[in-house]
């Protein structure tokens, strides 16, 4: 990815003045007696059902360093990209975030993070997943370190499915095939979202399509496999086979599926304890059913990220070395039934008794990688426009694509 010269002298410069924080060329963060000190101030953009348990995690990191003050913060999803680039814009960003996978780039290609190679952050890295660590590598240097990891998979409610006389589907083909038997069991097969792109990628990526070919520097979402996608999207609607909304996905989602309206659910393991809640012993879960070509999910997670301008450095480093840490991962996959992204991880008793996560462990090894550019996260407003548009009838599934496609041209500079 191409970067001009002003932006690497803003890294480069950014990099300079944190590496320099401490005194006498020292990283900030030590107490005059050796022992760790200072305040790091950490935003989590977890859900609620999961920011009780990172919060105590969080803190729990002041009992091994007594020097040190944790200053938790939730700052929920929304929005929480562009309000990290705000607050880093003006010297005012937490010391730790909790930044998705996709804006790892876009934050280090503003000089926003600080650079780990070579830090206290980084603790047996050879053991982080290959999938989860690529989403930390910008420019040819490491700007975060692996948190969860996650991919798309079907969620049905087993009962349902029994009453329908239908197995779980392994293609979208089937899906729309039982339609029939489920409207006789008094539900409707699959609620797909329609106002977050990132559950449309199973369907472009089961077409065999992706979003853009970064290393060739294209955009491919309006191809034919692209234009296929969004057929495909708008005829399980158009059959019956599935529901939509363009608007508060989530709450209708889920709550669909608790309610039984709807019998399968496309979710990823952050909706697993919600699920269960709803669904108990009738909860499945199965790969994303196949598009006309494969079967294909979304790469994604989160990951810890320092600010460039921390102050108090060497304590920023030991607090994502320990959020990151083999064992804590252990325990948030205990608790939550999260991914973690340590190899080593999987190994523990504990985790291969989880049979979420052991199924959703293959369905991350196989899960599609997204293009790790910094203008990764800001594909999907376009791609949001043009399905909203597509679902409400202003626009035809080619002319959907063809929306999309000419919005990332204007988006990539010197892009085809």
């Amino acid at each position: 990815m191409r970067r001009s010269i002003g932006t690497t002298a803003v890294v480069a410069a950014l990099a300079l003045a944190a590496t320099a924080c401490g005194s006498d060329g020292d990283e900030g963060g030590g107490g005059a007696d050796g022992e760790l000190s200072g305040t790091v101030t950490y935003w989590d953009t977890s859900n609620e059902t999961e920011a009780e348990v990172f919060q105590a995690v969080a803190e729990d990191f002041e009992e091994l360093h007594p020097g040190v003050t944790v200053d938790y913060v939730n700052i929920g999803f929304d929005d929480a990209q562009n309000r990290f680039k705000n607050a880093a814009g003006a010297n005012e960003a937490p010391d730790v975030m909790r930044t998705e996978v996709a804006w790892v780039a876009d934050f280090a290609s503003l000089g926003y993070l600080y650079p780990l190679d070579d830090t206290a952050a980084l603790d047996d890295q050879d053991d982080f997943l290959d999938e989860a660590w690529a989403s930390t590598q910008y420019d040819g240097q490491t700007w975060a370190v692996p948190q969860v990891t996650d991919t798309l998979a079907l969620f049905y409610n087993q009962a349902l499915l029994d009453e329908a006389g239908v197995e779980p589907p392994t293609s979208l083909a089937e899906v729309e095939d039982a339609t029939a038997a489920f409207e006789e069991a008094g539900t409707t097969p699959l609620y797909v979202r329609g106002d977050d792109p990132y559950w449309f990628l199973p369907f472009l990526y089961g077409e065999g399509g992706d979003l853009v070919d970064a290393e060739a520097q294209q955009v491919t979402v309006d191809d034919a496999a692209g234009v296929a996608a969004f057929e495909q999207m708008q005829g399980l609607i158009d059959s019956g086979a599935a529901i939509t909304d363009t608007s508060e996905g989530w709450e209708n989602m889920m709550s669909s599926f608790a309610n039984g309206d709807v019998a399968m659910m496309i979710n990823g393991p952050w909706a697993i304890a919600d699920a269960t809640a709803a669904l108990g012993e009738d909860l499945g879960v199965a790969p994303v059913p196949a598009g006309g070509e494969a079967q294909g999910s979304p790469l994604g997670g989160w990951n810890y990220g320092v600010y460039a301008g921390t102050p108090d450095a060497d304590a920023s480093f030991e607090f994502v070395k320990y959020m990151a840490a083999a064992e804590t991962q252990t325990r948030i996959t205990e608790e939550l039934s999260l991914l973690p992204t340590r190899a080593s991880v999987y190994e523990d008793p504990a985790v291969q008794g989880n049979e979420m996560v052991q199924f959703f462990k293959p369905a991350v090894d196989v899960a599609h990688e997204r293009p790790w550019i910094p203008e990764a996260q800001s594909l999907f407003e376009p791609l949001r426009v043009s399905i909203e548009a597509m679902l409400t009838g202003s626009a035809a599934p080619e002319e959907a694509a063809s929306d999309t496609g000419d919005a990332y041209r204007d988006l990539l500079e010197d892009w085809s």
